[in-house]
């Protein structure tokens, strides 16, 4: 929605693979060098959790901070744009303050910065970006009291969490589609996304159960996860990152969706997975834990028309209420299909265009704030 409303150029790291400059459909990526090609990998996923992984990556750090507030600055100086959507407040954000002081901001936070990095340098460096920005949009109620809690006045903070594409999401509507007893979990494979509690709580199910369990994303924890679930047999099947299609396709023939996120040692938690959302598009019934922004999206709704959540909620980490949230589902095809009719149905208020046409607001707002302050000064 941003691309068709704005001449928009997405400014981003070189990760492994990718290209210098891209033209997509409306809008233009420019990728900037940040380290020697061979080792140049900070990049490639999620950056704390390569960090973690693999600690000598911090010396990708310096020169991957100091080259992004460069190509900003160049950026700036280039297009002389009218606003800049800065995902992350580190180290997007930090870039930002460095080099485009002049420029109005928004800037969205998806919550790994935020829940994450709470030392008080980091602190008062997060606060310095998030005053500075016209609006900042948060995932959760949560996220929302963070940001407040570092100093941003509250009508600057907005929950508005990313959209979904619902036209390339297959909708399984049909009871025969759906495969007997497929779970499907869908994320990165990093401690927050608990994938190693829902093998816990796989190898508990009664053996009157037939289940099985794709798992569609790649991380640092791939091979320690493949090694857990080898008991678990052929019934576990570690896909690795999948396109739109078949990703689409294993949402839509799945019986459940899993989504047991834990808080994780650093901190860090998911805010609200946009890959939970598509699940809900495609019909299927969840399976979650009861954290903030998944516990309103699952269980929550303000239309008193609603009825029936989209799935059933759990205490984050615990294995045993997942296998009984599992045990239900998987057992009861008529909650089944109400869940997941519900799911569909609350998934249209996340749509691309829905959330878009929010931003986009935002966006406006952001450079008619900046231009009339601009003349006040006159």
């Amino acid at each position: 929605m941003e691309a068709t409303a704005f001449d928009t150029v997405v400014l981003a790291p070189l990760v492994p693979g990718g290209h210098r400059r891209q033209e997509r459909e409306g809008y233009e990526v420019r990728r900037f060098r940040f380290f020697p090609r061979r080792w140049e990998d900070l990049a490639d996923g999620a950056i704390l959790e390569n960090l973690r992984a693999r600690p000598s990556r911090w010396l990708q750090v310096p020169s991957f901070f100091l080259a992004g507030a460069l190509a900003v600055r160049r950026a700036v100086r280039d297009l002389d744009p009218d606003v800049i959507h800065v995902h992350w407040i580190i180290p997007q954000g930090l870039m930002a303050l460095l080099s485009a002081r002049r420029v109005p901001w928004l800037v969205t936070t998806l919550g790994g910065d935020l829940y994450a990095l709470t030392s008080a340098p980091l602190r008062f460096l997060k606060g310095q970006v998030l005053r500075r920005a016209s609006t900042v949009t948060v995932m959760n109620r949560e996220m929302r009291r963070a940001v407040i809690d570092l100093g941003v006045p509250e009508d600057k903070v907005r929950v508005l969490p990313m959209g979904v594409e619902l036209a390339r999401v297959h909708r399984g509507d049909a009871p025969s589609a759906r495969v007997p007893g497929r779970l499907v979990f869908v994320g990165r494979l990093v401690e927050k996304k608990g994938v190693k509690v829902l093998l816990d709580a796989l190898g508990d199910l009664p053996p009157a159960i037939d289940w099985s369990l794709d798992v569609v994303g790649d991380g640092p924890l791939r091979a320690e996860l493949e090694e857990q679930a080898r008991p678990l047999g052929s019934r576990v099947t570690f896909h690795g990152q999948q396109g739109s299609t078949e990703l689409g396709r294993l949402l839509a023939t799945a019986e459940v969706a899993v989504f047991p996120s834990v808080r994780a040692k650093s901190g860090d938690q998911d805010g609200l997975p946009v890959a939970l959302l598509e699940a809900m598009a495609a019909g299927t019934p969840i399976v979650a834990s009861d954290l903030p922004g998944l516990d309103d999206v699952v269980a929550g709704g303000t239309d008193p028309a609603e009825t029936d959540p989209a799935g059933l909620l759990v205490e984050p980490g615990d294995a045993r209420a997942l296998t009984a949230a599992l045990s239900t589902l998987l057992a009861d095809g008529e909650l089944r299909g109400r869940m997941g009719r519900s799911a569909a149905q609350r998934a249209d208020s996340y749509s691309m265009d829905a959330i878009g046409s929010q931003y986009v607001d935002l966006l406006r707002n952001a450079v008619a704030g900046a231009r009339a302050a601009e003349a006040s000064r006159r």
